[in-house]
């Protein structure tokens, strides 16, 4: 199981996610975001953890050109582009200069759930209101869950991931407000418990 955690506040939160051993972790720089870092913040997250897990540049409300750029600077792993307002154009524009883009979404807002239908590489589905912390229905996953390198998020903790994960089988977990002790705060004890209910989840 893929573990993501996203809106990663500093270098010591970043550390606890690699020693509990997530796959990825998620620095966000949307400016309306409550997890927003500047430019400077998150470029000494990214380097601090020397590539010893993946890493993603998170954006709702920039172009995609300055994203995939910013994203090329910072030196992340992959570019998520988060929302309704990116087009398939905009993947072609941002893939052409940042290789590695994400595609987030939710149900609400794109009824093509299919991986790489933008030409990205992961699809995360999130909920219609991204990093609130709630919870949303799973029941169409269900029968018909997208294929390939796909993310679940949206109102995921340490104590309901691990049923999740066997409702629908996602490739991967994404979690941001549900290891959180206040809002943008991450709580350093719930990025341990998540990763590790995750991981036990049996396939």
């Amino acid at each position: 199981m893929y573990v993501k955690i996203c809106g990663i506040d500093s270098d010591a939160s970043a550390l606890i996610a690699i020693e509990a051993g997530a796959d990825a972790i998620g620095v966000v720089m949307n400016q309306t975001s409550e997890r927003r870092l500047d430019f400077k913040t998150a470029e000494r997250i990214i380097r601090s953890v020397s590539n010893a897990v993946d890493t993603v540049l998170v954006v709702n409300d920039m172009t995609a050109h300055e994203a995939a750029h910013t994203a090329n600077r910072l030196g992340v792993t992959a570019l998520q582009l988060h929302g309704p307002k990116y087009t398939s154009s905009d993947f072609t524009e941002a893939i052409s200069i940042h290789p590695v883009v994400w595609r987030a979404t939710s149900l609400s807002h794109s009824s093509n759930v299919t991986t790489g239908a933008f030409g990205e590489q992961a699809l995360l589905l999130d909920s219609h209101s991204a990093g609130s912390g709630k919870r949303w229905d799973l029941t169409p996953l269900k029968n018909n869950p997208p294929q390939g390198k796909w993310l679940i998020a949206g109102g995921l903790n340490p104590e309901n991931v691990s049923e999740v994960i066997n409702t629908i089988r996602p490739w991967g977990v994404d979690v941001s407000s549900g290891v959180e002790s206040s809002p943008g705060i991450k709580d350093h004890r719930l990025i341990i418990e998540f990763v590790n209910a995750a991981r036990k989840t049996p396939k």
